[in-house]
């Protein structure tokens, strides 16, 4: 049976043990679409989410909080937009370009990453842990910029089938992190992965072609995929 927390906002579920999610239709709308509280950060709890259009969002000090934006930021890989400025550092092959060699390595940068407007990082040593897990099943992914032997730049997500879920990225040297979601994207590609969730809107995401589009719509095109 699942427990309710009162908030502001409204009622949200509180999950533990083997407890399902609710339906997506009862997530907040204020906050950016809570939609439950507690539980693990166990494989099968983690792929039952992101299979639902669901992904976990927390601080260290906070339970954990799950999340269903609507709407929800995507990008179609077939509509990667590059920049002129990006596409000429691309022309240069500033990079060593690897997928999956690094995925620990990875997470732990992005976690050490400043990002403006942010105080500390959502993931935790807890959150590492957990995706290491979902990387030793097979179901996760890093690009990764390397320079003089140095990884310098990347970005990581979870893959299930032909759908792929943005989870972050890093950067220590300029256009680093940019280079690795275009080599990620590209890589996607020849995956036949058909929609990348990116969350939440950034000028970032949007400068690379990504859109916002109904929760709706987006667990509908989810659906498909994440069944091919």
């Amino acid at each position: 049976m699942i427990g309710y927390y009162q908030l502001p906002g409204g009622k949200v579920a509180a999950i533990e043990g083997d407890c399902p999610f609710p339906p997506l239709e009862q997530a907040l709308k204020e906050p950016n679409g809570l939609i439950a509280i507690g539980g693990d950060l166990s494989c099968t709890r983690l792929l039952s989410a992101y299979r639902q259009g669901i992904f976990p969002w927390f601080s260290e000090d906070e339970p954990i909080l799950w999340w269903s934006p609507d709407p929800r930021m995507v990008l179609f890989p077939d509509e990667l937009k590059i920049s002129k400025s990006l596409a000429k550092t691309l022309k240069k092959h500033p990079f060593e370009l690897r997928i999956n060699t690094a995925f620990r390595a990875v997470m732990q940068a992005c976690s050490q990453a400043s990002r403006p407007g942010q105080d500390g990082t959502w993931i935790s040593p807890q959150m590492i842990e957990a995706y290491c897990d979902l990387h030793a099943q097979g179901h996760t992914v890093s690009s990764e910029c390397w320079l003089e032997g140095k990884l310098v730049g990347g970005c990581y997500g979870v893959r299930i089938s032909r759908m792929f879920f943005g989870e972050s990225m890093f950067h220590h040297v300029t256009d680093a992190s940019k280079v690795a979601f275009v080599n990620l994207v590209e890589y996607l590609k020849n995956q036949h992965v058909g929609m990348i969730d990116c969350q939440m809107k950034t000028p970032l995401l949007t400068s690379f072609g990504g859109r916002e589009i109904p929760r709706k719509v987006f667990i509908q095109k989810l659906s498909e995929l994440v069944n091919c």
